[in-house]
């Protein structure tokens, strides 16, 4: 049942943003006259499961949920209709407006998710608010991932600023310094004493490689398996929910994060686990795996769970606050790219199954609209990649013909068309070939 829950949310999502993102290129077409032949909801190949015709255009649903599409006449798209390009230009073509109303019929688009993204946000934080989790009101500091404590880092310590700047969500802290290019820490330590962390330019890609995120967290008391996932080096040592780790290769754990830097610590390596079942007490031996895990999962009890204070702004205090949220969603966003061109990162890239995951397994309004507001504002990055089929391949060779004056080649706008299509084809095949090697052999 859960996965149909998330699959619905994830369904209704994509449907929005993609209706809305096509209008986005349907009213500016109209607007400047340009005939829209088709407008769909998901693919149709071969067949629909709708369609309506009104007016000029064609209104219909796909069986095939990739996304959707407009076919605007006399236009070089995924359709390929050579025999319609190969007619002389109608006034009411595509190719006849201007070059500047052709742009702004492509950026329409990513216009419109842009903006949706930016209104949901704001939405979001009027009507449900926003969690903050200031410094001040931790007592136990915050979890560390054990990679940076030699840097200085260290758990138990309390984050007071990032680059100067006051931490007004110490959660925020990883994202700041993976995407946002933060460098200096300021803390508290466990002593009292006042120190400021410097990380190194690489710091990013430090910490991706290594697998060393979140960077901090809450701390968490639960050492009590809550779940064990298949096929896992926890499954093979024969764990099973409701253990509790007493100690790890002697040493003693009270905390997750005490059994995270004791992984982490033996990667690769056999470690002897002392766990409590029920009554019983036993001494087990487990593999460790090159990424400092086994494979369970437990209920994260936050002991500082109580500090997560919701605040209600005014809706002037929304707008700015949701503007923020945005504006660091972009960053965050595209502050990825950059490790995903790496092996890690490679294998790292998910499909559908990855963004259905997204959605919580209960329906939840929030988060449904959180997670909507995030993938609008990343389809709207996607959309401007200069490829070839997609929004910004259509940019760039319209931005040369604004430049230089002269249209680029007919064939040589085909030929990039067929590109594209293959390498978008490429990477979605690859994504979700990811998700499924994850599912059944990991």
């Amino acid at each position: 049942m859960d996965i149909w829950i998330k699959a619905a949310q994830f369904i209704l999502s994509l449907s929005l943003l993609v209706i809305l993102h096509e209008f986005g290129h349907f009213i500016p077409a109209k607007l400047f006259k340009t005939r829209v032949e088709k407008f769909y909801l998901f693919f149709n190949p071969w067949f629909s499961l709708f369609k309506k015709k009104i007016g000029d255009t064609e209104w219909g649903i796909g069986w095939l949920p990739l996304g959707g599409f407009v076919k605007i006449s006399g236009m070089v798209d995924e359709s390929m209709d050579k025999e319609q390009l190969a007619q002389p230009a109608q006034s009411w073509e595509f190719r006849s407006k201007p070059a500047w109303q052709r742009l702004i019929i492509m950026l329409g688009g990513v216009f419109v998710n842009v903006v949706v993204g930016f209104v949901i946000y704001i939405g979001v934080v009027a009507y449900f608010g926003v969690e903050r989790l200031e410094p001040s009101s931790l007592k136990h500091g915050v979890s560390v991932h054990p990679y940076v404590e030699k840097y200085g880092l260290k758990t138990g310590d309390y984050i007071l600023a990032v680059d100067g700047k006051e931490t007004k969500n110490v959660l925020e802290v990883t994202s700041q310094v993976m995407f946002r290019g933060a460098r200096n820490i300021k803390v508290r330590h466990a002593d009292g004493k006042i120190a400021t962390i410097h990380f190194p330019e690489n710091i990013g890609h430090e910490l991706f490689e290594n697998g060393a995120f979140p960077l901090v967290n809450l701390r968490s008391s639960s050492i009590t398996i809550d779940s064990i996932v298949p096929k896992s080096n926890a499954a093979k040592a024969k764990l099973i929910k409701g253990d509790k780790f007493l100690t790890i290769d002697g040493k003693e754990v009270s905390y997750f994060d005490d059994i995270q830097k004791q992984l982490f610590l033996n990667k690769s390596k056999t470690i002897s686990a002392t766990i409590l079942r029920g009554k019983d007490t036993l001494e087990l031996n487990v593999n460790v795996t090159k990424e400092g895990t086994l494979g369970f999962m437990t209920n994260q009890e936050m002991i500082d769970i109580s500090s997560i204070k919701q605040y209600k702004p005014s809706l002037g205090e929304s707008v700015g606050l949701g503007i923020d949220l945005a504006i660091n969603t972009l960053s965050d966003y595209t502050g990825q790219f950059k490790y995903l061109f790496t092996k890690k990162g490679a294998s790292s890239l998910g499909g559908f199954a990855s963004m259905g995951n997204m959605f919580p397994s209960t329906w939840d309004w929030e988060i449904f609209w959180m997670r909507t507001a995030w993938i609008s504002l990343a389809l709207a990055i996607m959309n401007l990649l200069p490829i070839p089929a997609l929004d910004g391949g259509h940019v760039v060779f319209l931005l040369y013909e604004m430049i230089t004056g002269k249209e680029a080649p007919q064939k040589v706008l085909e030929i990039a068309q067929y590109v594209g299509i293959v390498l978008l084809l490429s990477l979605m095949l690859y994504a979700n070939g990811n998700d499924v090697y994850r599912i059944f052999f990991k």
